[in-house]
């Protein structure tokens, strides 16, 4: 497996699809046997009208553009797919469609487009009249339910950064209440949810709303939680997460609720971390490897806090977050993270195993639903000492 690979496949009802190249990527993974099948990738369209910013956040999240960049994009005028496969959990499909398509004045094959769907990923633009967008909103999600009522509905309200505050929240607020009249007028309201983010390419806001769709493509995801439940009790962590370093998207954080300046201060360390390894980190006669098992990262903020990365693996990295005076048991907490790396790996190979075609998902915990955590599946064994509780 290897990071980030571009796709060439050709979409049929396009003619060719394509992206743009990936420059920022680590290697593959030891504990990884083979890559999901692009076709049986969940799939996140993104969809929107003309100049809605779609293929901005594609680029600013997946592709390490810098925002500024994103202002000579040409706008999209095919269907672009983009393969993400960089770790074990963050293994998707990307669909960037044209704002101009009209899918009821074309001959499309919805079964083939929202069938294999994960999320539906609907952009509009808070700086722009936005009365068209929820027409379309209205449109896509109504047909994409008939297809398949298992796609998670998003909205981006993007462009906010140009918004106040006050505004920012007027703006959600209307653009709620008109979405989900027209669902209510099309006699869908109590079976279609959908989720609303407000969002900025010029801030962390979009790698925080973009965690929160692939976190819902995670079957693993209730096992993560619980582990990272389990460490932060025993080690005396506040906050914990487990982030794509490639992306800084988090895949899994405990069941505290996020704050979003701790989420800001976890990314920018681990910009810190690559910037530092790419240069220091690196042997001449060895390939380019800026992240790797000996990767950790030390931060002491100046009001006390204690910012403290692993590396869990080539993908994935713990920030975790917690007081000075308790990181003084920085020996129980490294070893609680090497209990908790092997959990992890369980939960790699238990993923693996449903995937295959003898253990397919009649007989695997995790695709039954089940969290992994008990039994002869996951147990670490975390120690929790006295005074750190």
């Amino acid at each position: 497996m290897s990071s980030y690979q571009d796709d060439e496949e050709v979409v049929p009802f396009d003619g060719q699809a394509s992206s743009f190249p990936k420059d920022f990527g680590y290697g593959a993974f030891d504990g990884d046997q083979e890559t999901t099948p692009s076709d049986h990738k969940p799939r996140i369209l993104l969809m929107g009208l003309r100049r809605s910013g779609k293929s901005s956040i594609q680029k600013v999240v997946f592709h390490k553009m810098s925002p500024n960049e994103t202002l000579f994009l040409e706008s999209t005028n095919k269907i672009i797919k983009d393969d993400i496969n960089n770790s074990s959990f963050v293994q998707f499909q990307i669909w960037d469609f044209p704002g101009q398509i009209d899918f009821f004045d074309t001959c499309f094959d919805f079964d083939m487009i929202f069938g294999g769907c994960g999320a539906l990923v609907f952009v509009i633009d808070a700086q722009d009249d936005y009365l068209e967008a929820l027409n379309k909103l209205n449109l896509f999600v109504t047909k994409a339910y008939k297809v398949n009522p298992h796609i998670k509905f998003e909205v981006f309200i993007h462009k906010v950064d140009g918004l106040g505050d006050d505004s920012k929240m007027e703006c959600q607020r209307d653009i709620h209440q008109r979405a989900m009249d027209d669902l209510s007028d099309s006699g869908y309201d109590q079976q279609i949810h959908l989720s609303f983010h407000l969002t900025s390419i010029y801030d962390h806001s979009i790698f925080e709303a973009f965690s929160k769709v692939v976190q819902k493509l995670i079957k693993q995801l209730p096992a993560l939680e619980n582990l990272l439940n389990i460490l932060n009790t025993n080690s005396a962590i506040e906050k914990s997460f487990l982030f794509d370093v490639v992306s800084k998207i988090y895949i899994a954080t405990d069941s505290t609720p996020v704050d979003m300046q701790s989420y800001e201060l976890c990314c920018d360390m681990i910009d810190v971390v690559i910037d530092l390894s790419s240069i220091y980190g690196v042997k001449e006669e060895q390939e380019l490897a800026a992240f790797d098992e000996q990767s950790s990262s030390l931060i002491k903020l100046n009001n006390g806090t204690v910012l403290y990365l692993r590396e869990v693996n080539n993908f994935l990295a713990l920030v975790c977050i917690l007081r000075a005076d308790n990181f003084d048991h920085k020996g129980i907490i490294d070893y609680n993270f090497l209990c908790f790396r092997n959990a992890i790996q369980q939960v790699f190979e238990l993923r693996n195993k449903s995937q295959s075609p003898v253990n397919n998902s009649v007989g695997s915990p995790m695709a039954n639903g089940g969290n992994g955590i008990g039994g002869n599946h996951i147990s670490p064994t975390l120690i929790d000492e006295q005074p750190l509780g």
